[in-house]
């Protein structure tokens, strides 16, 4: 079992930092359950576009408000809390955020935490094996 709050991991190498988000990084490949589960927010006025090539992922707002555009449709959809989307098809999109932006989101594959996004937005595909988590 683990059990780690949002304290637990500010400061630490799960805390990353951007000029645009930072995001917590609860869960990684190294906990060895299929996903990653990190807590991001994403600061009012900025904007970021992102394709995850390797990745699925999946975003819940539950505070804040942003503008998603799918990049190869450039069809827009207004993100509040309590929606959802699902990067099911490795979408190239952009978040244009109006007020900060809270949000969580599941990787699948996981991703290790030291991935950062290149040129394109995208972020590579590195595998890791599972640590030994029976004591957090």
């Amino acid at each position: 079992m683990i059990v780690r709050s949002v304290d637990d991991v500010n400061g630490t190498d799960r805390d990353v930092k951007h000029g645009n988000w930072r995001s917590r990084r609860m869960i990684l490949a190294k906990e060895g359950v299929g996903f990653s589960f990190h807590e991001t927010v994403l600061y009012a006025g900025t904007e970021t576009t992102m394709w995850y090539a390797n990745h699925v992922e999946l975003v819940h707002c539950i505070e804040g408000e942003a503008e998603l555009t799918n990049e190869e449709t450039g069809e827009k959809h207004v993100i509040t809390p309590g929606t959802l989307y699902l990067l099911d098809g490795h979408e190239k999109h952009t978040l244009r955020i109006k007020e900060d932006f809270r949000v969580l989101c599941v990787f699948n594959p996981p991703v290790t935490g030291r991935e950062v996004h290149d040129e394109n937005g995208v972020y590579p595909l590195i595998v890791e094996e599972p640590e030994d988590t029976a004591v957090s």
